[in-house]
């Protein structure tokens, strides 16, 4: 499977090209699945990469260490952060509340289906801050702006176009 998804990943344009890996991926590895999620983007403080509020179809997303992960990583990079967080909220949205056994099952989708030594699999093991220590020193700025809501982001459940 491995050369496949990492070209796949690298070729990701947005946040919809990302998460339709996840799913692919989780479908693959755990044979789990659902549609109709939104992606919210938001700041929240640096400890905090994301969140899916418990018995929502939302992911929350820290707006701010994207934007930290943007400005210090290439694309690549980028979208190696954006799979390992969508996959650990997608998880939880799967209906897994355990935060060892996300970890767990996290790590182990990456592994199979990226490989060991993937920047994917590693931030599943190590977590991106390790990865982008830059995070570790930003400091929390300010005031909270807008929660925008990420259009085009899970139209699975769609069955024509708008």
């Amino acid at each position: 499977m491995e050369p496949s998804y990492v070209r796949e990943l690298e070729e990701c344009k947005g946040f919809g090209d990302v998460f339709k890996l996840v799913k692919r991926s989780v479908k693959e590895v755990l044979g789990r699945g659902r549609a109709g999620l939104s992606l919210y983007l938001s700041d929240l403080p640096k400890n905090v990469g994301a969140y899916h509020p418990l018995g929502s179809n939302g992911i929350v997303i820290n707006r701010r260490l994207l934007d930290i992960v943007s400005k210090v990583g290439s694309k690549v990079e980028l979208n190696a952060f954006l799979y390992s967080i969508l996959l650990h909220e997608y998880l939880h949205s799967l209906g897994y509340v355990d935060e060892r056994t996300v970890r767990r099952l996290t790590y182990e989708v990456c592994r199979r289906v990226f490989g060991e030594s993937h920047l994917v699999t590693k931030m599943a093991f190590k977590g991106p801050m390790t990865l982008f220590p830059s995070i570790l020193y930003a400091p929390d700025t300010g005031t909270p702006g807008a929660t925008i809501l990420v259009k085009d982001f899970d139209d699975s459940n769609q069955s024509y176009i708008i």
